[in-house]
């Protein structure tokens, strides 16, 4: 199995952005110009729950959406899912991403590492790895801090 990762640090707690990541209504407010609508289609964000994902025009050329299924959760700190459906799985099967929200060590208890990292295989031996996908996916956590939720 192949794998790519990346990373960002955030400038909220590793709680609150968790939140938001789970949080549907939140996580489509945040950049929809990259992810325009996040939905759990089937459960409430436990293993075996499928989430579907649209993606905003920013992306759309790349992929336009995507069918999770939530395989593991560590409460207040990572999530693991398998992509089932969508652009990402023409492509790649398994598709397996780890989405994880960390404190920084120390004083810094309002800052946190959102770490992305894929587990892959390519479907076509031409096809690139998916650091499209890597960008894209640090690009909008990086926006997690800049939100400010309009209710």
């Amino acid at each position: 199995m192949r794998s790519l990762k990346g990373e960002v640090v955030l400038n909220i707690p590793a709680e609150k952005a968790w939140e938001m990541y789970r949080d549907d209504k939140i996580v489509s407010q945040i950049k929809p110009e990259m992810l325009a609508h996040a939905e759990y289609i089937q459960g409430d964000g436990s293993p075996g729950s499928l989430r579907l994902l649209k993606l905003g025009p920013a992306v759309q050329n790349y992929v336009k959406e995507s069918t999770e299924r939530i395989e593991r959760v560590e409460s207040g700190r990572s999530v693991t899912y398998r992509v089932v459906a969508g652009d990402l799985h023409k492509m790649y099967d398994p598709y397996r991403v780890t989405f994880s929200f960390t404190p920084l060590p120390g004083k810094e208890q309002d800052k946190c590492i959102a770490e992305w990292k894929a587990e892959y295989e390519v479907r076509n031996p031409t096809m690139p790895p998916p650091e499209k996908a890597r960008d894209a996916a640090l690009g909008f956590l990086k926006w997690f801090d800049k939100f400010e939720p309009s209710y």
